[in-house]
């Protein structure tokens, strides 16, 4: 079967994907993944047959960029991203496909293309979308609002999220030869019709909510591909070797233009806590030297945080779940999106220190949280119960299994 893998974002939103397309290869699957053209080398470097979705779309999507003043302008430039992805999505679907795999950024595209070719489609999320009583929408990082005020604000949050696409969708179905339906009322529709939705990770941080609909199941995460043979930089074994266990401290594809302040806040609090640590780079540039600090580039986290102390990091959905089947606790600090959420989760979990909102970080409050994570070992009890839960869960296989269910 010819299988297209659609999804758009940041480095946390494209290489799971590119795991859960290498399992499905290895089952005999023709695996394409369409997404921008950054994330051309992951693709190809898992064995994947790289489609572009940025011939007419920004090269970024707007929670890189760092320019977005306020909310309003926030959405302003999604809208304008998510409209250039829908100029090239029909594109990448036209080079053929037998299923869409859709992510929760691409499956608004992906519903029209399927209903203009008759292609079926499987929805394969990174966050839960769909309301719940459980908890409020992730996007919104909020507290509890009660079961029926969770309900509400969920059902709310996907209007807001489809108000994005309109000026998308409206033009991918004129292109398509399509009559106009609003996305919310194809929203609605896959609803209806009782799509099935996979969501890649763990119930180890959201249970599955007890009033979602059949065919709504959490898989376990889907992990990045990484190479067989792939190892740590020799000067990183040399680091790791010398000393005690560091902290790492990251924060992804989030913070650009802020890697000199996270610098500094990062190393006086290690060593304020008396602690080693490594930096990530990343998009915020982070950097510093001296014998008990190393920086580091973009490396495995399957590879790295196993032999950490602890990990500082946004809280991306990605990151967290690494973190975690290391079985090593955390510092949230959550930038934007879901990662409040995904923070919050860890530390009901007791597997991370109180979240510090990533605008109030001080090297106080980090060498602080460092002297409960590191020093108490309730933290790393939960992370290491966390990480038992995670190696029984297979969602690559999973989602092969219902690729193949789809087939028969």
């Amino acid at each position: 079967m010819r299988i297209l893998i659609t999804a758009a974002g940041s480095r946390g939103d494209v290489a799971p994907y590119t795991g859960l397309g290498a399992e499905l290869r290895r089952a005999g699957h023709e695996v394409a993944l369409a997404t921008t053209d950054t994330f051309a080398p992951l693709v190809r470097e898992a064995g994947l047959e790289f489609r572009s979705l940025s011939s007419r779309a920004p090269a970024e999507p707007p929670e890189q960029r760092g320019g977005a003043a306020n909310r309003r302008e926030l959405m302003r430039t999604a809208a304008a991203f998510v409209t250039g992805l829908g100029r090239g999505f029909a594109d990448a679907v036209a080079q053929g496909a037998d299923l869409l795999l859709l992510s929760a950024t691409t499956a608004q595209f992906g519903w029209h293309l399927s209903e203009a070719t008759g292609v079926p489609v499987i929805c394969a999320y990174l966050q839960p979308t769909a309301p719940t009583g459980d908890f409020p929408p992730v996007v919104t990082g909020g507290r509890s609002l009660g079961r029926l005020g969770n309900r509400t604000a969920g059902r709310l949050a996907l209007r807001m999220a489809d108000r994005l696409y309109t000026h998308a969708v409206a033009e991918l179905r004129r292109d398509l030869g399509l009559p106009p339906l609003a996305p919310h009322l194809m929203r609605r529709r896959q609803e209806r019709d009782g799509r099935p939705v996979l969501h890649g990770f763990s119930t180890a941080l959201v249970p599955r909510p007890s009033d979602w609909r059949p065919g709504l199941e959490i898989v376990g995460p889907w992990w990045p591909y990484d190479a067989p043979d792939r190892k740590l930089p020799a000067e990183l074994e040399d680091f790791l070797a010398a000393g005690p266990r560091p902290v790492f401290v990251g924060f992804g594809s989030m913070a650009g233009g802020e890697g000199e302040r996270l610098s500094e806040i990062a190393v006086a609090a290690l060593r304020r806590a008396g602690l080693r640590g490594i930096l990530q780079s990343g998009s915020a540039g982070l950097a510093a030297d001296g014998d008990d600090v190393l920086t580091v580039g973009e490396l495995p986290h399957a590879l790295l945080f196993p032999r950490v102390a602890a990990v500082v990091h946004h809280a991306g959905a990605g990151t967290t779940a690494a973190g975690l089947r290391a079985g090593v606790p955390a510092v949230p600090v959550p930038v934007t999106a879901d990662q409040p959420f995904w923070a919050g989760r860890l530390a009901a979990l007791g597997a991370a220190a109180e979240p510090i909102p990533f605008r109030a970080l001080t090297a106080e409050r980090l060498a602080g949280a460092f002297d409960l994570i590191v020093r108490q070992q309730a933290y790393s009890r939960a992370a290491s119960a966390a990480a038992r839960h995670m190696a029984a869960e297979d969602g690559a296989g999973e989602a092969v299994k219902a690729v193949a269910r789809l087939a028969g």
